[in-house]
């Protein structure tokens, strides 16, 4: 059995891993970081929110930029900057805490910023929402991926997977 026959039977068995097994998780403004460095509680911090700019400060090395990058590159960002001078091979873990919001608007009963969860779809984020209003269309429905710096807009069914910092749109149905 190959690679990607694993994949594919991983993805039908265990729908909740979709998401998260498509693509690296990519870090944005609003995600909250935990950072630890093994043996040095000093270097270590249970919650840091990337600003705006999706950077953050940390002690000996500055402002660290994470835009887009996973928390893997940013252990390793971390790691070579505490290597030059401050510590001997230091071990390094990031995670993301809590993740950016996604937001909905228009035709549900609670529009506003909801927090993400993994395994997010459609269907899960109106219920969020609180459901559709009476005028809520199943059908019209648009994404603007947060993630996209051309902020282009994508239909979207209910089964479309929700990601950080997604703006979505129900519009009304015409009867």
């Amino acid at each position: 059995m190959n690679a990607r026959t694993l994949f594919t039977i991983l993805m039908l068995c265990l729908p909740g891993l979709g998401w998260a097994a498509e693509q690296p998780y990519s870090l944005g403004s609003g995600d909250v970081l935990k950072i630890s460095v093994f043996g040095e509680p000093e270097l270590s911090f249970d919650e840091v929110r990337l600003n705006d700019s999706s950077t953050f400060s940390y002690p000996f090395i500055g402002e660290v930029n994470a835009r887009g990058k996973t928390p893997g590159q940013v252990e390793r960002l971390l790691a070579d900057g505490l290597s030059q001078g401050y510590l001997v091979s230091p071990k390094v873990s990031v995670s993301v805490v809590t993740y950016r919001s996604f937001f909905i608007s228009g035709e549900v009963k609670s529009p506003g910023g909801y927090p993400f969860e993994p395994g997010l779809t459609l269907d899960r984020a109106i219920a969020l929402a609180g459901g559709l209003t009476e005028r809520g269309s199943k059908n019209r429905i648009s994404i603007i991926r947060g993630g996209d710096d051309q902020r282009a807009i994508e239909k979207a069914t209910l089964g479309t997977p929700i990601k950080p910092g997604d703006a979505i749109t129900v519009d009304q149905g015409f009867f």
